[in-house]
């Protein structure tokens, strides 16, 4: 693996910045290498990826990787998906699910990442936070309408909600999603990898 790719993912393994606002520790959870071809930026780990240090090894991921139309092993090589969240550490329970990704780990290393990894071809924005940081302006109001609009992304990224199992309301809603949507995302994954 590129040495560039190898010292940061060692400076961010020792990263402490939000330590002592998480209340389980700091387990920093990213996986990519200078060959990924798809970035996969979410919100943070959940508790079960901070016990494991495995992103994505939850009932969410499961979904991930079914809407991606892709296998654990296909997913989990990091020449094929680099993944990378807006907060690297689990930053605790809320009281409707998981707290907020922390804001410190965006600015402060995903500059870094992403300039160790020329070979990006497609960026999946998967939920709000993510969604919000990379298109600013030119987000829609709500994260329907983001991800409704998903065509006006393309090339560069994918807008898409989050995976996780308290989204099967969200998905019964919105139908197209699954009909329109993740046919066009299965597609774009396997004219990449």
């Amino acid at each position: 693996m590129d040495t560039e790719v190898l010292q940061l993912q060692a400076e961010i393994r020792r990263c402490q910045i939000c330590l002592p606002y998480l209340e389980f520790g700091v387990n920093p959870v990213v996986s990519f290498s200078a060959e990924s071809k798809i970035l996969v930026i979410g919100q943070a780990p959940g508790s079960i990826v901070h016990s494991t240090g495995v992103p994505w090894n939850d009932k969410s991921g499961e979904n991930l990787r079914n809407w991606l139309g892709v296998d654990e092993n296909t997913f989990y090589n990091p020449d094929n998906f680099g993944i990378v969240p807006m907060g690297f550490c689990y930053p605790g329970k809320g009281k409707s699910g998981d707290l907020p990704p922390r804001k410190e780990c965006a600015p402060l290393w995903h500059t870094k990442i992403l300039s160790t990894l020329p070979n990006i071809e497609l960026t999946l924005l998967i939920g709000q936070y993510a969604q919000k940081y990379y298109l600013g302006s030119i987000k829609k109001k709500t994260l329907t309408a983001t991800v409704e609009n998903y065509v006006t992304y393309l090339p560069k990224f994918f807008v898409l909600p989050h995976p996780s199992p308290r989204n099967n309301i969200w998905m019964k809603k919105n139908p197209w999603f699954k009909t329109t949507v993740l046919p066009d995302l299965k597609k774009a994954v396997r004219k990449i990898i």
